[in-house]
């Protein structure tokens, strides 16, 4: 299984206009999923929105599961951004100063998935497929990474294990909360935000005290 899949999930194009085409079919395939859902998106329906052939598109994406793969690369990818531009910004200044602005992170990364068409789609889709769970699995252990980086170098000492495994638990909290913003219209964003920013503010900084 795992070769099949692999031979359905094809290399990005190079090539500047192939770029293009593959973008405007993951733009179409994310406006579908908004409109029809996970189960009834088909190849052929995507292909038709965007005005080509079946076969055109299969250059790019062997199946709707690849074409949904692609998606949620692209938005793991994009959320990444985010964060390496934050750590860019905060992670010289310590713990304290990644903890102080944890707020901003979760803000510009809510702002990205928004802006993602069809997101709140992709996202289900990561979860409910288990063709796809490893790509959100790969993204939030990758986001883990970088964060357990950033804290190390201010504690040196510390076992490497148990930063990871505490930042890992704060990674999973900080997405649920963007995901939860698609489906709870009970709670304003920015107080969920803000809430869900000082839990993890509190979590940073207590690392600290772990000896």
């Amino acid at each position: 299984m795992a070769a099949s899949r692999a031979s359905l999930v094809k290399r990005p194009p190079q090539q500047g206009r192939a770029q293009l085409t593959r973008g405007r079919l993951l733009d179409v395939a994310g406006e579908l999923l908004a409109e029809v859902g996970i189960e009834r998106i088909s190849t052929n329906m995507i292909a038709a929105r965007a005005g080509l052939t079946p076969p055109a598109l299969y250059r790019y994406f062997g199946d709707k599961y690849a074409v949904l793969e692609a998606l949620g690369r692209r938005l793991m990818e994009r959320q990444n951004a985010v964060l390496e531009d934050w750590l860019a910004r905060h992670a010289r200044g310590g713990i304290a100063a990644m903890a102080d602005h944890i707020g901003d992170l979760l803000a510009e990364n809510a702002a990205v998935t928004r802006a993602e068409p069809g997101a709140v789609w992709i996202l289900r889709a990561l979860h409910a497929s288990p063709q796809l769970v490893h790509v959100r699995l790969e993204s939030h252990r990758y986001v883990t990474d970088r964060l357990a980086e950033a804290c190390a170098a201010y504690r040196v000492g510390m076992d490497r294990e148990v930063l990871w495994s505490r930042l890992r638990l704060a990674v999973e909290l900080g997405f649920a909360a963007d995901e939860m913003l698609y489906e709870e219209d009970r709670v304003s964003q920015a107080a969920l935000l803000a809430e869900v920013a000082a839990m993890l503010r509190a979590s940073l900084l207590d690392l600290s005290e772990i000896a």
